[in-house]
């Protein structure tokens, strides 16, 4: 009766290791990974963060060669110091990275280094070090497994199984340190060709190395999974010793802009009262508006607007505090009022999809007649296909075209949203109803291109399931 136990416990303990390492492999990211297992992921949209990480990645991406548009932006809110590349092209930076920055240098600096992972390749050579470490791994498991039952030795075993992972795993993490170490040699290599110091990158380095000696549970997700080294660190210095990205600093204005931004948000992520404090003999540009953003939050828009006005006749030409004015006013129940500084916002900064749409739902809000509506449905519809992903703004649209009583235009809108959000039944089923009632043209051949994109042959049966329950609630 012992063997065929013991054998039970090795081979779960076989199947346990392959669970870990599959997990541990999970492809697709190279830099960092974001969340560290504490929940689901929150992702945000701001113009204003948004903007000031494009200042820097854009022109970082050209020094690299590489087209702005195959690399996408997504912003993570979390306090962890972090920032990765996933999915292809699509950087992630967390809110955390810029709340724990001391200047602008840094934040560039980690710009520089992701920019790098992307111009190496690093994410399509991961994968197959992946597998490679994967097979390894498993080789391992099933040598120990075999000497276990040949020694009926299950420790004998467990001890070949452990030593072939270790030896695995240190092959990738091996892989991994040389990539990190070839982003940070790209990276000075972008800052020099940009004429940008390099020291930025050098202080948030050093900085994240002191975490070294802290548990694993209290350490940014930056230092875990970009492995830190004293050789890193070192190279860095020797670069700018050598003269590497060591002159000049970057252009005062964004360093002005990185200061707004980083209390931005922390006036939005933490709690009111801890940014009043923060802020609270802190006179400058960037603590007026933290504290504006405080008192937003607590519900006193006579005080944050009184706040802000200062800073809107010292910047009149900062879009940001002007979309700030208008969603203070929106969201404190003064939409009429929003509309004036929303479009001064939008004239300063015509290219931003994010404002459009707020400005045309202050519009829909605000105006409360036909002429009014139509102008909100231009503004959302042009927001919404400058940013299809934007589901809000798809959304909002819909409920224009429903007041204005356009039924199969707002039907269109909202299998946009869907799609936009996933929702790949409720794209199909709008998109069908909005075909059927527009008129010949280019928004019934979207609508058909929806519709035929989501076939119900392509869906999943939970899918399915979800379009059927859209079908019934509709009869009745």
């Amino acid at each position: 009766m012992r063997k065929p136990r013991a054998l039970a416990i090795l081979f779960r303990a076989i199947s346990a290791a392959v669970l870990v390492m599959a997990a541990f492999l999970a492809p697709g990211t190279a830099g960092a990974q974001g969340g560290g297992g504490r929940g689901p992921v929150s992702t945000i949209r701001d113009a204003e963060t948004e903007s000031l990480i494009r200042a820097f990645l854009d022109p970082l991406l050209a020094a690299a060669g590489v087209d702005r548009r195959l690399v996408e932006l997504t912003i993570i809110q979390d306090r962890a110091i972090n920032a990765f590349v996933a999915q292809g092209n699509r950087l992630y930076i967390h809110t955390g990275l810029i709340q724990g920055a001391e200047s602008a240098g840094e934040l560039a600096g980690v710009i520089a280094h992701e920019v790098g992972h992307i111009s190496g390749g690093h994410l399509a050579r991961l994968p197959e070090e992946m597998r490679l470490a994967m097979l390894r791994s498993v080789a391992a498991m099933l040598l120990g497994a075999g000497a276990g039952v040949a020694a009926r030795s299950s420790d004998a075993a467990m001890g070949l199984m452990l030593g072939g992972q270790a030896s695995a795993m240190g092959s990738l993490y091996a892989f991994t340190r040389t990539q990190e170490q070839a982003a940070d040699q790209a990276g000075m290599v972008l800052l020099e060709r940009l004429g940008w110091s390099g020291a930025g990158m050098e202080r948030l380095l050093r900085r994240l190395l002191d975490q070294e000696l802290l548990a694993v549970g209290r350490q940014d997700p930056y230092f875990r999974t970009h492995p830190l080294s004293r050789d890193r660190l070192d190279f860095v210095r020797e670069e700018m010793a050598r003269g590497r990205a060591r002159q000049g600093g970057l252009p005062p204005a964004l360093e002005a802009r990185f200061a707004m931004v980083r209390a931005k948000l922390n006036g939005f992520v933490d709690a009111p009262a801890a940014s009043w404090r923060r802020y609270l003999n802190d006179d400058t540009a960037p603590g007026r508006y933290a504290r504006a953003i405080a008192q937003y939050r607590s519900g006193r828009t006579d005080a944050a607007l009184e706040l802000l006005e200062p800073a809107i006749r010292e910047q009149p030409a900062n879009p940001w505090l002007l979309e700030f004015k208008g969603q203070v006013l929106f969201e404190g129940g003064r939409p009429a009022e929003a509309v004036a500084p929303l479009a001064a916002a939008l004239r300063l900064a015509p290219n931003e999809p994010l404002i459009r749409a707020a400005y045309g739902r202050a519009l829909m809000e605000g105006g409360g007649d036909a002429a009014s509506l139509r102008r909100a449905t231009t503004e959302l519809l042009a927001a919404a296909r400058a940013d299809r992903d934007n589901g809000f703004a798809w959304g909002q649209l819909a409920t224009a075209y429903a007041r204005l009583d356009d039924i199969p235009n707002a039907e269109l809108a909202l299998a946009e949203q869907a799609m936009a959000e996933g929702d790949t039944a409720e794209a199909r089923f709008r998109a069908a109803r909005a075909e059927k009632g527009l008129p010949p043209g280019p928004a019934r051949l979207r609508a058909a291109d929806l519709r035929n994109a989501t076939r119900r042959d392509n869906l999943t049966s939970d899918e399915r399931k979800a379009e059927d329950e859209l079908r019934r609630r509709d009869r009745r």
